[in-house]
């Protein structure tokens, strides 16, 4: 590994990191301030980032509000994962054009600039991960996935704080992410702290002009993250994917599918959902077709659909999928859960739907369902 002088510096605030980066060429996408909701979109310079802002997260409430002031990563998640960038909601796979002997198909090319990710929390780079196992797996590679991900730099923000809804810490995926980044940040009260996490990261922390790192701030930085864990009140049971396996038809699931309206949210607010559909359309002429991809939800009754009507017809059978595929039989396949404790599903539910509730009510009762 490439040694560089400086591996940890201290910025007065993410302008100049995200100025360096636009001027070496990266597109930089971070949190933004839109519709009173942090989302994702490419970055002018550093004063797009919202500043002086926190968030009030509970199972169905998700507000903005005036935070600490000058503090630039004072909020948690928003209703938008880094998913919606790495793996499109809408994605054209190929076109045909017709001609003279048959068709011409063309795989559509990836239009991927060398993109920088700045505002990346812990949970999101353990579901980066999960998505990896499903879309570049050895035996399967999305290649359009395959390039975002190796063109794409990371620039980690460790949590200073939990939001109510997190439960990250249960799930051993936060709040301090310890790989997966080139860059991380924790903010303190005279900065940011900046550690480096690979070659690439640590060169450019080495042009930036700031000043070391001291080991005080690093070890501030490691106190930052122990408070935001210890604020987290809700947890995921430790034997979850084997309560769930073990109760198929626990009452609980009739109790939970009478409150849930099969809206999608929570597929759609996860970042580690992955289910599509595949739709073909061509012109009136039919001379040229295309094949496009979309994110589906195993919560549309369409989405089992087969000869002669859909396999899970009730709200019951669609939830219990959901939640025992992305708890238990999930880890069968991947070797992980397909959880990673952001609260996402808890905050974004209209009915206030909380996931770690519902296993803990099934976990309870043991064998009595």
């Amino acid at each position: 590994m490439t040694q560089y002088p400086v591996s940890a510096i201290m910025l007065r605030d993410p302008s100049l990191l995200v100025g360096a980066l636009i001027a070496e060429g990266w597109r930089v996408i971070g949190p933004k301030l839109d519709q009173n909701a942090i989302v994702y979109d490419q970055l002018i310079n550093g004063d797009d980032l919202p500043r002086g802002l926190t968030d009030e997260q509970e199972a169905g409430h998700y507000r903005m509000v005036p935070g600490r002031d000058g503090r630039w990563f004072d909020y948690v998640v928003g209703p938008q994962s880094w998913k919606k960038w790495l793996f499109p909601a809408r994605q054209k796979l190929w076109s045909a054009t017709r001609r003279d002997d048959g068709f011409d198909i063309e795989a559509q090319a990836t239009d991927w600039p060398k993109t920088a990710f700045i505002g990346v929390r812990a949970c999101e780079i353990a579901a980066m991960a999960v998505q990896d196992r499903v879309f570049d797996n050895g035996s399967f590679a999305d290649s359009a996935y395959a390039v975002r991900r190796r063109d794409t730099l990371i620039v980690a923000v460790q949590c200073a704080r939990s939001g109510a809804t997190c439960f990250c810490a249960s799930m051993e995926t936060g709040p301090r992410a310890s790989a997966g980044f080139d860059i991380a940040l924790t903010e303190l009260d005279d900065g940011l702290f900046a550690d480096s996490g690979s070659d690439r990261g640590a060169a450019i922390l080495a042009r930036l002009n700031a000043h070391p790192a001291q080991p005080r701030q690093r070890q501030e930085a490691q106190e930052v993250s122990a408070r935001a864990a210890a604020m987290q009140v809700r947890r995921m049971p430790a034997n979850a994917p084997e309560v769930l396996r073990a109760q198929p038809d626990h009452p609980q699931w009739d109790e939970v599918a009478n409150r849930c309206l099969s809206c999608g949210n929570c597929t759609l607010a996860c970042p580690t959902c992955f289910c599509t559909d595949v739709e073909d359309v061509t012109d009136l002429s039919g001379n040229h077709a295309e094949r496009w991809r979309s994110w589906d939800s195993c919560f549309s009754v369409d989405f089992t659909y087969v000869h002669g009507g859909s396999v899970r017809r009730s709200v019951k059978s669609r939830y219990r999928q959901w939640m025992t595929h992305k708890l238990s039989s999930w880890v069968d396949q991947f070797g992980t859960s397909g959880c990673v404790g952001c609260g996402r599903c808890i905050t974004w539910c209209p009915v206030g739907i909380d996931i770690t509730k519902e296993v803990a009510a099934i976990a309870a009762s043991g064998s009595e369902g």
